[in-house]
């Protein structure tokens, strides 16, 4: 019995060194590593925005990848407009989406959201040079106006112009980089935005927040209706890290 054993020993031990060999000569035998496919838009700090070096980085980009180094997944991050973000996921090119997202009851109708992350208003910021100084919604009558396309703060305008019957001139852009730009430079009056987004543009360029607009908005990450193991997973993973200190260092990292 001993030379049995001893003889199944040596064969297990071979057959363990011919695998590691296989795996490191060819690593295509190796398990397929778990990708997740993140959907952003790069243009709105401090949640993502790209680095001076060139990177996509951020407060949705850490905490993404956070949450899914928890799961076993690798990220892929994926650039494109806001507002093909949905489509993407819906047409299965992303299985996440990680940019500011508001939570509505019209994108909850095509996607899954996620365990609110967090709260935020909507801004209305002007140039520091200017004389004008809104303090509502009724002040932008008359008023050219930048927003992003897709974004919730288009959707307040459409929804203010279309029950007052007031006219405000919105100009939808495709990066809220670019609104701010010809805000800076005198082609709008205003632009409307969310309001964490609104204060890092104080910081990097010469605007000023005007007033705020209470909303009462709440981000989530977003999934396929019908991925719902994705979701469970991400809202167990999720419940846990917001009350880490790993996501107080991230806050930490972006807003101070």
């Amino acid at each position: 019995m001993n030379r049995i054993a001893l003889a199944i020993l040596i064969l297990v031990v071979l057959i363990s060194a011919v695998l590691t060999y296989m795996l490191l000569i060819h690593p295509q035998y190796a398990k397929p590593k778990k990708i997740l496919r993140v959907g952003t838009s790069p243009d709105f700090p401090p949640f993502e925005y790209i680095s001076p070096e060139g990177k996509i980085v951020g407060i949705d980009i850490d905490l993404i990848e956070a949450l899914a180094k928890k799961l076993g997944y690798e990220v892929e991050i994926i650039s494109m407009s806001f507002d093909g973000l949905i489509p993407a996921l819906i047409n299965n090119q992303i299985d996440v989406i990680a940019s500011g997202l508001t939570i509505t009851s019209e994108r909850a109708k095509v996607v899954a959201f996620t365990t609110p992350y967090w709260d935020a208003n909507q801004a209305v910021i002007v140039a520091k040079t200017s004389n004008f100084m809104p303090k509502s919604l009724d002040d932008l009558v008359g008023k050219v106006v930048g927003v992003q396309s897709g974004t919730t703060a288009e959707g307040l305008l459409t929804d203010f112009i279309e029950s007052t019957g007031k006219n405000i001139d919105v100009r939808s852009y495709d990066s809220y980089v670019l609104a701010v730009k010809d805000l800076v430079n005198g082609r709008l009056d205003a632009v409307v935005i969310d309001t964490p987004v609104a204060e890092a543009f104080t910081k990097n360029y010469d605007v000023i927040i005007s007033c705020v607009i209470e909303t009462g908005e709440k981000y989530g990450l977003a999934v396929r209706k019908d991925d719902t193991e994705l979701l469970n997973n991400l809202n167990r993973v999720l419940e846990v890290f917001l009350k880490s200190k790993e996501w107080q260092e991230i806050i930490n990292k972006y807003i101070g």
